[in-house]
């Protein structure tokens, strides 16, 4: 079955794609979801329309996203934690620390669009990446001292 993507699709395609699916898999779950519709003449062009405007709200959002990233980029955080013997730090500095240091600089930043392979269990400063959009990175520097 002919089917045109209304949304990026994994393995498949991307949105306003013209694929070429099995029946039971365009029935049963591309459909029923309002991921595809069927390839005709009238709704290839509703999806160019939204094709369309997705592309010009998404250009915008870069845009925002792009300004944001510019003013976090020199961005320096400070976090004291607890240590021990040897400057071992009791806890660890995860994603959720370093939101709320951003939130106290009037930055709203989710903590799940912080990329931080593992949680920081050493002092010093620490190079962490921000993924605002799949298409914007900024990086800010996190340095973890001792608390007093």
């Amino acid at each position: 079955m002919d089917i045109i993507l209304r949304e990026d699709v994994d393995k498949l395609g991307s949105r306003g794609d013209l694929v070429k699916v099995a029946d039971g898999y365009a029935r049963n779950f591309l459909l029923p979801q309002k991921k595809a519709v069927v390839a005709t003449e009238s709704n290839r062009k509703i999806v160019e329309q939204e094709r369309d405007a997705h592309l010009r709200r998404e250009a915008k959002l870069v845009s925002e996203f792009q300004g944001q990233a510019k003013l976090l980029a020199g961005t320096v955080i400070t976090i004291a934690q607890k240590v021990g013997e040897n400057d071992h730090l009791f806890g660890s500095v995860t994603a959720q620390n370093i939101a709320d240091q951003l939130e106290k600089q009037k930055f709203d930043i989710d903590r799940r669009k912080i990329q931080l392979e593992e949680p920081i269990r050493t002092l010093g400063e620490h190079k962490v990446s921000i993924k605002l959009h799949r298409e914007v990175t900024a990086e800010i520097t996190v340095n973890v001292i001792k608390e007093d």
